[in-house]
């Protein structure tokens, strides 16, 4: 089994808290980490701007088509940012630990 990283952002700390809850409750996720970052993005045309905030869902790959779906489902934005990267390098016992808990 494969460790990934998953990322979203939203615009507020009560958003971030809700889907990291949420994503963990639910077991597709063994942790979120919630970070305050400054994004500069184009949208609608626009060079935009802005305080968010990043989630880091840790999971593993074979869980990756029902985190996009869960975050798609309660994220505010009409088009969130979603994207994984491999865990290349992984502790034995941690990567153990992510596997047990996202066991369903």
């Amino acid at each position: 089994m494969s460790a990934i990283a998953v990322f979203t952002t939203v615009a507020n700390r009560k958003d971030a808290r809700s889907l990291a809850r949420a994503l963990v409750e639910a077991k597709l996720a063994a942790c979120a980490q919630i970070s305050r970052i400054e994004s500069v993005y184009t949208w609608k045309g626009t060079v935009e701007s802005g305080k968010e905030y990043r989630i880091l869902f840790k999971t593993l790959d074979e869980h990756y088509p029902a985190v996009e779906r869960a975050i798609l489902e309660l994220h505010p934005y009409e088009v969130p940012a979603i994207h994984a990267f491999p865990m290349v390098h992984v502790s034995p016992g941690y990567a153990a630990w992510i596997e047990e808990s996202v066991a369903v």
